[in-house]
């Protein structure tokens, strides 16, 4: 008697794949991507596209020609596929009135560098000596800003920027005045009534405390073009909206008065 036979279900059989190409073609670009990246850094560092002529713009002041020919050396280290803004940084860096440089390439030898700088809105002087200031308490050693007001300070700065608070709202103020306006202010302080700015030939002007600054610079502003705040010794703007004139009835009476020469 033979045993019973039952069917063998055997596992269906799965095509095989063909690697090796794949794995040649990934090797192949592999290599490509290396050679292309070692020329690409072969070219940009090389004298084919090395940096001949750095134009510089933006220097002015007493400082400009040494600060244009940092610039240029630093830029002459460079290629135009390779520029390296940290070193133009790094150039000027001895000198506090840069605030910052931009440089944009002109292929295939040049270079246009931008200098940004300090605009001083005051001279803070001291018992030492002066040194005029930018809006945000950087002391510009070495520049000049003939005209610009007067902050009188017991000790002189220490390191290269004003830290003391009240010292940088007295700064604040001056930095938000207009151009026109900033011109005419010979000193600035805290007085009995805040801060305090005298204007040549003008009246003094109370601000109060540093906040609202612009719109109180507005209505300074729109009283000194009313004519009938001329001669006024003082212009209280502490609430901006409702300024007051003090000193015209003394300017009045004075002009009233007889001429008693001749």
């Amino acid at each position: 008697m033979h045993a019973p036979s039952f069917p063998v279900r055997r596992a269906p059989v799965r095509p095989t794949i063909a690697l090796k190409p794949k794995l040649r073609l990934l090797a192949a670009l592999a290599v490509l991507a290396g050679l292309l990246a070692g020329g690409w850094l072969a070219l940009r560092d090389s004298g084919l596209v090395a940096v001949r002529e750095v134009e510089v713009t933006g220097a002015a002041g007493p400082q400009q020609d040494a600060i244009r020919s940092a610039l240029q050396t630093a830029g002459r280290d460079m290629t135009t596929l390779h520029v390296r803004p940290e070193v133009l940084a790094a150039a000027v860096a001895p000198y506090p009135v840069v605030r910052a440089v931009t440089a944009e390439r002109d292929l295939p030898h040049g270079l246009r560098v931008r200098v940004v700088q300090h605009t001083p809105v005051a001279t803070v002087v001291t018992p030492q000596g002066s040194v005029p200031v930018a809006a945000d308490g950087t002391v510009l050693v070495g520049a000049t800003a003939p005209g610009t007001a007067e902050l009188k300070l017991k000790l002189p700065p220490v390191g290269d920027r004003i830290t003391d608070p009240r010292t940088l709202t007295t700064i604040g103020l001056l930095a938000q005045a207009p151009a026109p306006l900033r011109a005419k202010v010979t000193t600035a302080f805290r007085g009995p009534r805040g801060l305090t700015v005298h204007l040549a030939n003008g009246p003094a002007v109370h601000f109060g405390s540093g906040s609202r600054l612009a719109a109180k610079w507005a209505s300074l502003t729109a009283v000194l073009a009313s004519s009938e705040a001329k001669g006024a010794t003082s212009i209280d703007v502490r609430v901006p909206e409702h300024p007051a004139a003090a000193g015209l009835e003394q300017a009045s009476t004075q002009q009233g008065q007889p001429s008693t020469s001749g």
